[in-house]
């Protein structure tokens, strides 16, 4: 398994349309991002009867891991279910592309064919849907800006717009009504594998700014 190294900073307006400057003359775009240079992710967590991964994240456990779908710009070809493990500012992602068939079965609770995949990340998402009671919680939708740097496999976003469905689960329609999740105006989040290049370090720099264990999820859960 193999980390990369992971770091959140929490923004407020004058910091975001600073930075934002600053990475535009630096770092490319994602190529998958519109022309405005953003795009729409939407997420749906799941966690267990007990809001285990929710507890872990607020009380601070540096080991931890959840469970989410996940589609961009409401694109209903292109849904993954995804595995985050957290190890203090280190993080490792499993993902595997989903149809919309297999997302309404798993949100109908109908799981063997996950079983029976063959495929370990499915396989382990039913272990968990039936051994722990994991069950789907909340849907988080936020906007991204995102840029890349190849030296290093850099990537950093300017994530905003936060928004919670509440108590609704309905992760696959595009019309669902979402709120102001409260939070932040934007996150700055920084990825990258073994080293980050001083250009890219020394354009993030804020003063006053430190390092955040913000997260969506924690934030959008507030609601229920």
């Amino acid at each position: 398994m193999e980390f990369r190294h992971e770091f959140k900073h929490i923004l407020n307006y004058s910091d975001y349309f600073l930075l934002r400057g600053r990475l535009r003359h630096i770092m490319p775009p994602d190529p998958h991002a519109g022309p405005d240079g953003c795009y729409q992710i939407r997420s749906l967590y799941f966690d267990d009867w007990r809001d285990h991964a929710l507890r872990e994240k607020l009380y601070g456990i540096s080991r931890r891991e959840k469970f989410r779908l996940r589609l961009y710009n409401y694109d209903l070809s292109l849904i993954r279910l995804e595995k985050k493990v957290r190890r203090a500012n280190l993080s490792h992602k499993e993902s595997v592309l989903l149809t919309e068939s297999q997302v309404r079965s798993i949100l109908s609770g109908d799981w063997d064919w996950m079983q029976k995949s063959g495929t370990p990340l499915l396989v382990e998402c039913y272990s968990k849907l039936t051994g722990q009671l994991l069950r789907p919680k909340t849907v988080v939708d936020y906007t991204r800006e995102p840029f890349v740097f190849a030296p290093g496999n850099v990537r950093v976003t300017l994530d905003h717009h936060i928004r919670t469905g509440l108590l609704s689960t309905d992760f696959l329609n595009p019309n669902l009504v979402t709120v102001d999740a409260g939070g932040p105006v934007c996150i700055l989040e920084v990825k990258y594998d073994r080293f980050l290049p001083d250009l890219i370090r020394d354009a993030i720099q804020l003063d006053y700014r430190q390092t955040s264990a913000f997260s969506k999820y924690a934030a959008c859960r507030l609601y229920g």
